[in-house]
């Protein structure tokens, strides 16, 4: 007997499912703002009025520069994708700012690996979950190399009270845990869905070099627009530091919070921390450098996501290809 359900219960389940991602990341902000420990939204918003910074001249260059991050993150989806399947511009805008609304609210916004792989037929979504996860390395590496360029200028410059000998035995001992994963690994030969390790291995030898050489300098060219938008705030809350301090303090802050063992939802208060500490080298206050963590927060992840939402609301599973 097919007990398969009716048409319209699946619809029914289904536009369920997509409410239930978009209230979930909506009550995700909502207490983000209002029950943070570290940063009170009264006071966050007093210390904002007081300050009088957002001018309409402010705001435009402020939400300028999200967008043109932003865009650059749905130029390089659409870039890298394209090894698999030709998309249009809008659908990799589609994609990028719906994922991000679904994943908002999950550990080290995993779910952002299923939301996109949910937009394409079901015998290419192991596919597009390693692209996803590629894109997500190269910025990685961005983040990895300017940082430790950063963090060098930074421990030269400035007295970083910094214990380097646990540093490097935590280093160590992650390498070696890397290392005894991987290995066993591949001499379990682990396949998952049939997609084993040797697969895996192959897809990345044989992707186009000049797309990874793209993907690369699109995330390069983010780093560089969000590290800006970073100082240009400082210059806001009249911070006054050269932008050659300042880019010392904010790719270090950005290398030891990506490095440090969170999940998303945390992500906020570890940025936070790190940054209190570095900023702290130059006798910034923790009001101001909560605050712009904040508003960094606001215009690259809240307010795209209150678009995404609208894109996860109008989601259609796509139909299946041969």
């Amino acid at each position: 007997m097919n007990k398969t359900l009716p048409y319209k219960t699946k619809q029914f389940f289904f536009v369920l499912i997509k409410l239930s991602i978009v209230v979930s990341a909506f009550y995700f902000i909502y207490k983000k703002l209002t029950n943070n420990d570290s940063l009170q939204f009264s006071v966050f918003a007093d210390f904002l009025s007081k300050k009088n910074l957002f001018t309409p001249k402010n705001i435009i260059l402020l939400f300028f520069l999200s967008f043109f991050n932003w865009f650059l993150e749905i130029l390089k989806w659409k870039t890298l994708v394209s090894f698999v399947k030709k998309i249009t511009f809008k659908n990799a805008l589609e994609q990028s700012l719906g994922a991000l609304t679904a994943s908002l609210f999950t550990p080290n916004r995993v779910g952002e690996y299923g939301a996109k792989a949910m937009c394409y037929p079901a015998n290419i979504r192991k596919r597009i979950v390693l692209i996803n996860l590629l894109s997500n390395l190269l910025q990685m590496t961005v983040t990895v190399i300017l940082g430790l360029i950063g963090f060098y200028f930074l421990i030269t410059t400035y007295k970083v009270n910094l214990d380097y000998y646990k540093l490097a035995s935590v280093f160590a001992i992650s390498l070696m845990v890397v290392f005894l994963i991987g290995f066993g690994i591949k001499k379990s030969k682990l396949s998952i869905k049939g997609f084993s390790l040797e697969k895996v291995k192959q897809f990345i030898l044989k992707f186009p070099r000049d797309k990874i050489v793209s993907g690369f300098l699109l995330s390069l060219l983010r780093y560089a627009i969000f590290s800006f938008q970073f100082y240009f705030l400082l210059q806001l809350f009249d911070i006054n530091i050269t932008y050659r301090s300042a880019i010392m303090i904010i790719t270090s802050m950005y290398l030891l919070a990506s490095i440090i063992p969170s999940i998303f939802i945390f992500d906020v208060v570890i940025k936070g921390s790190v940054a209190l500490y570095l900023f702290a080298l130059i006798d910034v206050n923790e009001l101001t450098i909560l605050s712009i963590i904040t508003i960094m927060w606001l215009f690259n992840f809240v307010l795209p996501s209150v678009f995404g939402s609208f894109y996860v609301l109008n989601f259609n599973l796509p139909k299946s290809e041969d």
